[in-house]
């Protein structure tokens, strides 16, 4: 009798102890989740943007290298929430070109932001991204964030921690991507980009840095020909500057809806994506962006697939 009614005393008191350590740990969690969601929201608004991008250090062999010239540009753009979950934030971002009866709305790239996300699509290079599962307990409080084209096909993808310090909320992370735009009918003597992103909210928006490495992959060997710096704030401004957006977006979202959804047949399949560069002499963006031969969402999937190399 006295032996089980130490045994009991002495669960109880494992009780007691389990509770005291894991209730703060839960409380702390939740509150973590809750701050990287606000930071994430707070993407989203009305901006005023400056890309501004230089090369730093040129590592190439070749004695006639030229390197890219500094550049810098402006623009006006809208980011939508268009997914707004507990695990899961969509991000669909609106450029507004020109001015008054010239204005016009082009539909820009979409990031994805997944809690404790366990795969991902990585860029391998040749327009190839290769499927990787990750194991939970290395991706436990991390946050993905997946980057897509204009066309909603795949960009680039990593997960890291959102980290809250010192009145400071910013992610980084480093993973490989294609060139970007700026670059990719500019220069041919890189095919990789390993991009180092740092996303850190401001007083008045958010600030994206990066440190880029431009790679030259072969089969054999991966070689880094330049480094380069950018610095892109986004201002926020009144949202009543992107009212021509919201209203484009309420007409074409339907649309997007159902190619985003042809997308996710794909990437729910967690296998490599291999895509075509143009089918009909153009690429998949101009096909739904530049034609009126998709805009019924049945066409969607048919298109989408042409450009998979299976």
């Amino acid at each position: 009798m006295v032996y089980l009614t130490k045994k009991i005393l002495l669960l109880r008191f494992i009780f007691f102890l389990t509770v005291i350590f894991l209730i703060p740990n839960e409380i702390n969690s939740q509150s973590k989740l809750k701050k990287d969601r606000e930071a994430i929201l707070n993407l989203c608004g009305c901006f005023e943007i400056n890309f501004n991008f230089s090369e730093t250090f040129n590592f190439s062999e070749e004695d006639n290298y030229v390197g890219s010239e500094v550049y810098q540009s402006y623009a006006l753009e809208l980011a939508l929430p268009i997914v707004n979950k507990k695990n899961k934030i969509s991000i669909q971002h609106l450029l507004i070109v020109g001015y008054g009866d010239e204005k016009s709305i082009i539909k820009h790239w979409r990031e994805d932001w997944l809690y404790q996300n366990t795969h991902l699509h990585m860029f391998k290079g040749d327009r190839v991204w290769e499927s990787k599962n990750l194991n939970k307990r290395a991706v436990k409080g991390q946050w993905t964030q997946k980057v897509y084209q204009v066309d909603d096909s795949p960009r680039y993808e990593g997960t890291s921690t959102w980290v809250h310090v010192d009145g400071k909320s910013f992610w980084e992370n480093e993973t490989n991507a294609p060139l970007p735009r700026r670059e990719y009918t500019k220069r041919n003597d890189y095919n990789l980009m390993k991009r180092w992103n740092r996303i850190e909210i401001t007083d008045n928006g958010w600030i994206h840095k990066q440190n880029n490495s431009k790679v030259l992959k072969t089969e054999f060997e991966s070689m880094i020909i330049a480094k380069e710096i950018g610095s892109s704030p986004y201002e926020k401004v009144s949202y009543k500057r992107c009212d021509s957006a919201r209203e484009w977006w309420k007409t074409k979202q339907s649309k997007w809806n159902s190619v985003r959804d042809e997308w996710e047949k794909i990437y729910v399949l967690e296998k490599d994506i291999s895509i075509k560069k143009k089918v009909g002499g153009m690429f998949l963006y101009e096909h739904l962006m530049f034609t009126n031969n998709y805009e019924e969402n049945k066409t969607h999937g048919p298109l989408i697939n042409s450009f998979l190399n299976y």
